[in-house]
């Protein structure tokens, strides 16, 4: 079972079951999205040692937690779990990472992003208007694929522009994501 280096910020004690099963890593839960200051402070010491990774759920909450910890960790590194792979299987049950197999925790940990501020990118609010990713009707159906084909979450439409430049999403990478999701609609 592969060794990952890096600390692993989970949000409960199911989520670091799910992780344990695919991979051979060390967790740090959150216990939900009011993050305790002393659970902040332990990823702020981690985070100088080994590193982490940011694995929450692809839900509201999960997204808070990203941001609270993102605060506190500015160069932390993301994975994202696309929303398919977090149905539970039973029904009544909250979209998270505890309900993933183990082949799509490693495909979201194989796919990591690094938050960064460095080189400015060219893709604008004009390119996301082209790809009908905000403007139309089906703008919200077109951004989660596009999330799940880049591996970089759901966020909305005023949130998407930034989050393409917080992970530094290349030209190339965005248009062939863009093409994917018009293939799929013929």
């Amino acid at each position: 079972m592969k060794k990952i280096e890096e600390v692993i910020v989970v949000e409960g004690k199911d989520d670091t079951k799910a992780i344990n099963r695919a991979v051979n890593a060390d967790t740090i839960e959150t216990r939900g999205s009011a993050v305790p200051e002393e659970i902040l402070d332990l990823i702020e010491e981690v985070a100088k040692q080994r590193g982490i990774i940011i694995f929450t759920d692809p839900d509201f909450s999960g997204e808070k937690i990203r941001k609270i910890v993102s605060e506190v960790v500015p160069n932390a590194k993301h994975a994202f779990l696309p929303k398919k792979e977090g149905i539970p299987e039973k029904t009544g049950g909250s979209l998270g990472v505890e309900h993933a197999t183990p082949e799509a925790i490693r495909e979201a940990l194989a796919n990591v992003y690094t938050e960064t501020d460095a080189a400015p990118q060219t893709i604008t609010r004009a390119d996301l208007v082209k790809a009908r990713l905000i403007g139309v009707p089906e703008s919200k159906a077109r951004r989660e694929a596009l999330g799940e084909a880049l591996r970089i979450g759901y966020v909305n439409g005023k949130q998407l522009l930034k989050r393409l430049q917080m992970f530094q999403i290349t030209d190339t990478a965005f248009w062939q994501a863009v093409g994917q999701l018009d293939q799929g609609e013929e």
